[in-house]
Order: structure tokens, then C-alpha cells, then sequence
């Protein structure tokens, strides 16, 4: 047999070079086939390329056309606050007026008060109030009450003023009813957050040393810049101000306070006829610190009166604060221990109870004198 010759390789070569790139075009042309027919492309006249139609919902739900009118109710009475800060050029001593921050706020009444949280105003120079159909006024400081963190504004907004949010009560309300927080949270003006009462009576300590007691606990969400705004009720009153969040990040972790607004309704009608809200007295001097280290040495829990005032209502009751011996030695007048029944063991607890009563109330206080239990009725004065 002879061996096949060169051309005759070669041409097999070539045939089966030429099939190969025949079947590779021929691969590609399917597959470019089949991705025009999956997008249409060539074969778009079969289909139908209109919208499609749209399904009727129908009616809403009757929480749902309750929240939708709840919110478009109360938020004209919901105001956003942006507060500047004056600050002075080192070098040049000009004064600039810089942004601070902003937060929420809403009409307490007719005469143009606005009520927000004082630690949104704290160390701000000037502060102005948006209405929610964009109007801006220049607001003026009315008062504060650092220790309920309530502030109040006003603005000259004469004949066309928002009307102002409903007053409700916090007294009655119940764990678990739905409450409704309209705010400016990071600057989202007019945002509508909703939850229910996660516990009350709840205590954070204040600024100023004392305890805002009575707090209502909420999961509704309450972000920076909600501080300030509304917490209102299915019916759409005001039962709290939103004034503080629990939260590692700073954002909202489901746990938000808000003062109630029994607090608010006492507190902020003081501030506009005073300009500050005067707390219910004892006419006694206390220290915390020096409390401390009493309570800790007499192993007793209470506030150790320091000292009487000269006509004061404790004087006229007969409380009695400590007396120094001629060694330096401290006897133990009065401690208090109960009022009106309930346990105080710190004096910013002792503030706190006090401020649930009114200047001339009479409180019934409890005392440990000397070894006995002691109740004296004192009828409380005004903070001088």
C-alpha cells in the first residue's frame, strides 16, 4: 500500500478548517437567533407593548383612612425649627451666625406659641419656625423649663396661624393603645411615624440635675430632629412631647420617650405668664452630693434635710435640718423618706415628687426623726 501523498493531506486539512468555522458561524448566528427572540427584537409585532391596565384597589382600610386622616388633621399644627448660633472670628472679631441644628415643634394656641424641646433651642442665638405651607417667621424666646425639657416660642403670625394641636390627657392611658409622632426627623419635614405605648411612668434624669418622671415609653420611630413634635393619640390629641431616644447609634432602636402632656398642660402655661416655670418648695436646702454620703453613713434611704429656712413652710411645719456640734460633729435633724406615700431616696427624686403638685397644695411628707416615723403635712411654697 502507498503512503497517502502530500496534497492529498493538506486538502483534508483545509475541508475540515472550513467545516469548523462553518459550524462556528453557524453557533453564533443561533445564538444571536435565540436573544432576539427573547427580547422581541424582530418579532415585536406579535406583541403587545402597552401598559398594562390598572387593578382597582378599592376602599382603604378603616385604620388606614383613620391614620390618612389624622395626619392630614394635625399637620398644620406641626411646625420644623432650625436654630443658628452666633459666633465670633478670633482674629477679625466679626460675629457670624452659623447653623446649629433643627427639630420639631407644634402650635400650642392662637397667640402664636409654638412648644418644642428646650435642648433643641439649648445654646442656640435665634431659632426659625417653618409652617407647614412653607411660611418662615423669625421665632422670639418666650421661656424654658430645662428640667421638663419644654421651651416656648412665638411667632407673629397673625390672622392665618395653623390651629393648634388638641390637648389631650396622659392620666388614662393604657400599654399597648396606638399613638402617632409627627416630626422633621433628620430634616424629612412632616414625617408620620406610628406605634403603641410601650410602658409609662418611665424616669431620665434632666440637665438640670433633677428627674423627669412620668414618661411615656414608645416604639413609634423617633429619629434627631423629631425632638420637639407632637405624640398624639387616635383621636388625634396631644398626649406627649417627643423629647428623647435610646439608641447606641443615635438612631432610632424602637425605645423613644415622650413628657406627657399632663406635664406640658401645667408646666408650659406658667412659662408664657412668667417667662420660667416656678417649682412647688419646701423652703428646705439639700444637697445631692452631700446626700449621698448622709445616706450612705446613717444607712438609710432618703434626703437628709440640711437646713430650715427662716419662714418657710417647713419652718412652719416644724421640720428640722441638722445640727453641727461644737466638736464638728453632725447631728441628724429630719430625713425624708415618703411623699404623699411614695419612696424618695435622692434629692432629685424628692424635686420630681414635689413637681407633681401645685404652689400652695399641701403634701404630706414622711420623716425619720430620730428612730420613729414621723407624718407632717407642709403646704408647699414657691421656689425662690
Amino acid at each position: 500500500m502507498s503512503a497517502p501523498s502530500h496534497d492529498s493531506t493538506l486538502a483534508r486539512l483545509l475541508r475540515l478548517t472550513l467545516a469548523g468555522a462553518f459550524l462556528l458561524l453557524l453557533w453564533r448566528v443561533l445564538i444571536a437567533l435565540d436573544v432576539e427572540t427573547l427580547i422581541g427584537i424582530g418579532n415585536a409585532s406579535t406583541h403587545d407593548a402597552r401598559p398594562r391596565p390598572v387593578v382597582a384597589r378599592g376602599d382603604l382600610a378603616a385604620d388606614e383612612r383613620a391614620t390618612v386622616e389624622l395626619f392630614e388633621r394635625s399637620r398644620d399644627a406641626v411646625v420644623f425649627i432650625t436654630t443658628r448660633q452666633r459666633v465670633q472670628d478670633p482674629w477679625t472679631r466679626n460675629i457670624f451666625s452659623v447653623p446649629r441644628g433643627n427639630g420639631s415643634g407644634f402650635i400650642w394656641d392662637e397667640a402664636g406659641h409654638v412648644v418644642t424641646n428646650y435642648h433643641v433651642l439649648e445654646g442656640a442665638s435665634e431659632a426659625t419656625v417653618r409652617l407647614s405651607d412653607g411660611r418662615d417667621y423669625k421665632a422670639s424666646l418666650v421661656g424654658v423649663s430645662p428640667a421638663h425639657d419644654i421651651a416656648v416660642l412665638r411667632i407673629a403670625v397673625g390672622a392665618r396661624h395653623p390651629q393648634p394641636v388638641p390637648v389631650g390627657t396622659s392620666a388614662d392611658l393604657k400599654v399597648g393603645q396606638k399613638v402617632f409622632a409627627i416630626g422633621n426627623p433628620f430634616g424629612l419635614d412632616w414625617t408620620l411615624t406610628t406605634g403603641i405605648v410601650s410602658a409609662l411612668d418611665r424616669s431620665l434624669p434632666s440637665d438640670g440635675g433633677t428627674t423627669i418622671d412620668h414618661l411615656i415609653q414608645t416604639d413609634a420611630a423617633i429619629n434627631p430632629g423629631n425632638s420637639g413634635g407632637p405624640l398624639l393619640d387616635s383621636a388625634g390629641r396631644l398626649i406627649g412631647v417627643n423629647t428623647a431616644i435610646y439608641s447606641p447609634s443615635g438612631a432610632s432602636a424602637g425605645i423613644g420617650f415622650a413628657v406627657p402632656v399632663d406635664t406640658v398642660n401645667r408646666v408650659v402655661p406658667q412659662v408664657i405668664r412668667r417667662g420660667r416655670y416656678i417649682r412647688p418648695s419646701l423652703g428646705i436646702e439639700v444637697d445631692e452630693g452631700l446626700n449621698q454620703r448622709l445616706s450612705a453613713t446613717l444607712k438609710v434611704d432618703g434626703v437628709v434635710i440640711l437646713r430650715v429656712a427662716p419662714n418657710s413652710v417647713a419652718a412652719a411645719a416644724g421640720l428640722e435640718g441638722i445640727t453641727v456640734t461644737r466638736d464638728g460633729g453632725i447631728v441628724p435633724g429630719d430625713i425624708i423618706v415618703e411623699v404623699e406615700g411614695r419612696p424618695v431616696s435622692s434629692v432629685g427624686r424628692l424635686l420630681s415628687r414635689l413637681d407633681d403638685f401645685n404652689v400652695g397644695d399641701t403634701v404630706k411628707l414622711t420623716v425619720l426623726r430620730g428612730r420613729s416615723r414621723v407624718d407632717v403635712r407642709v403646704k408647699l411654697q414657691a421656689e425662690t
